[in-house]
């Protein structure tokens, strides 16, 4: 069956402050050491399974451009642009009316585009079963990654380990971000796994369980769907998006939707969900410290210190992260990463909206 693919680039990523901006947003950034851009990475990997021609961008129109300089191959009409941000609901099932509109149907992967996986051709062969599986019938397949913290940022999945089609379980239910207390009894019961926010399906598949759990926006898609090569199409974007109601794909289906199958990643995913994965992704020195740019240190460990050429030098420092761009300055203890959303806050209420 046809394979293609929706890539989600039109977050923010504010919790990469201040080097991830409005302007130019975490995806769109270069966090690894091979210098490409974590969007760029996530099309290449999947280029094996998908061609370029196949794959579709979903994001802010405002990143239209960026979409382009930075994938020059992939087709202009792939670019769908979200006149604004109403959650992952409104967004896949835009990709889905479009792929609709040219295949009919098809597979359907979708997926963020701000992850990075290490072992990309077992992230391959965990797609490819996924999208077998997802071609039986009407079945929703996931991935799932096998926790081994008790993490408390993450979504988790249940799943049945008697019931499988392929190499796949049938997903029990989804559950949203727990306290420690019950991320700990999650880890201990071996019938969990973190929700990786990545999906495959086919586009009819898709396209009915919105029918079924979000109505009102599936009315919205559908007429989105009959403009789409008309005069009208952009106007009629317009209008419906605006009137949805920002839902996420997890909430507004998945937590209600039969015929659910979890695959187990291992593959080495990380979410890059903050400044803190930069220390997992990039090498640290002797002492710990994770270090770009230009910089010194002395008496400093297990640090984040990220600078360009103005020299940062860093003094009896420990378990700190340093962010130093052309107009702002981060720092921040590492246990608080998880808080610099509340400066971007402070930021709008201070109406310094130039930093954003």
């Amino acid at each position: 069956m046809q394979k293609t693919a929706l890539i989600m680039a039109g977050g923010k990523g504010e919790r990469f402050w201040p080097k991830s901006r409005q302007s130019l947003p975490k995806q769109f950034l270069s966090l690894t050491d091979d210098g490409k851009t974590m969007l760029q990475l996530t099309v290449e990997r999947i280029l094996p399974l998908v061609k370029m021609e196949d794959i579709f961008i979903a994001t802010n129109r405002a990143y239209r451009g960026l979409v382009q300089s930075q994938l020059p191959d992939l087709p202009e009409e792939n670019i769908l642009c979200e006149p604004q941000g109403k959650n992952t609901a409104p967004c896949i099932g835009l990709g889905a009316v479009y792929m609709a509109k040219k295949y009919g149907d098809a597979i359907m992967l979708t997926l963020p585009s701000d992850h990075l996986i290490k072992y990309n051709s077992i992230f391959l062969d965990t797609l490819d079963e996924a999208c077998r599986v997802a071609a039986e019938n009407h079945n929703l397949v996931t991935l799932g990654i096998t926790p081994d913290e008790p993490e408390t940022g993450y979504g988790y999945i249940k799943f049945d380990m008697d019931r499988r089609l392929r190499a796949a379980y049938a997903v029990e239910r989804f559950v949203e971000k727990p306290d420690l207390a019950t991320a700990k009894s999650y880890l201990a019961s071996e019938q969990y796994l973190w929700n990786s926010g990545m999906f495959v399906w086919k586009i009819s598949t898709i396209l009915h369980n919105l029918e079924k759990y979000l109505p009102d926006i599936y009315a919205g898609l559908c007429r989105i769907g009959e403009s789409i090569g008309t005069e009208n199409e952009q106007a009629v974007l317009e209008r419906e998006f605006a009137a949805f109601k920002s839902e996420s794909i997890d909430y507004g289906v998945m937590e209600k939707a039969k015929d659910i199958y979890i695959l187990t990643g291992s593959f080495g995913w990380d979410d890059v969900g903050s400044w803190l994965a930069v220390g997992r992704i990039k090498k640290s020195n002797e002492f710990d410290n994770v270090i770009d740019g230009n910089v010194v240190t002395v008496d400093t460990q297990n640090c984040i210190i990220q600078g360009a050429d103005k020299l940062i030098a860093a003094v009896g420092l420990e378990n700190m992260i340093v962010v130093d761009t052309a107009d702002a300055l981060l720092i921040c203890e590492k246990q608080r990463a998880g808080e610099i959303k509340k400066v971007l806050e402070n930021l709008r209420v201070c109406n310094k909206t130039e930093y954003l």
